[in-house]
């Protein structure tokens, strides 16, 4: 069984606090986050846009594998995912895919994004609603 930590530390009350997260491989360590960079505008990161990150490279990542299953090699693949939120309630991600594959059509590109949107490991553990476009470069 695989397992991977992360950490929070805050201080102080909801809207004049801030905390830090950390990871266990340290790409993140005690990186900073507050009411701010949650709500409003500041600098450090927020849950959501870590949720969104996280869902990003594992998106890409399941293209990826998809491909290379077919005996594809990617030449390139950028995605972003954009979080949506009403009121304190997350209520879709859009993955919006980018990608050079040879000797593909864009028909493929975007069957194989659309099983990976439902089947990537992020996509699979939340309870939103998960949506997706792919354009081959």
């Amino acid at each position: 069984m695989i397992k991977r930590t992360a950490s929070a530390h805050w201080e102080g009350d909801l809207k004049a606090g801030k905390g830090s997260v950390s990871t266990q491989s340290t790409t993140l360590n005690k990186t900073q986050y507050s009411f701010k960079t949650r709500f409003e505008d500041g600098v450090g990161t927020n849950p959501e846009e870590l949720l969104a990150a996280a869902h990003a490279g594992c998106f890409t990542m399941a293209v990826s594998a998809t491909f290379a299953q077919q005996g594809i090699t990617t030449t390139s693949l950028d995605t972003t995912a954009t979080l949506s939120m009403e009121g304190l309630d997350i209520v879709g991600i859009h993955l919006s895919i980018k990608g050079k594959v040879p000797g593909i059509t864009a028909e493929k590109f975007a069957e194989v994004t659309k099983g990976a949107e439902k089947n990537c490991i992020i996509s699979k553990a939340l309870k939103v609603a998960i949506t997706s476009d792919a354009t081959l470069l």
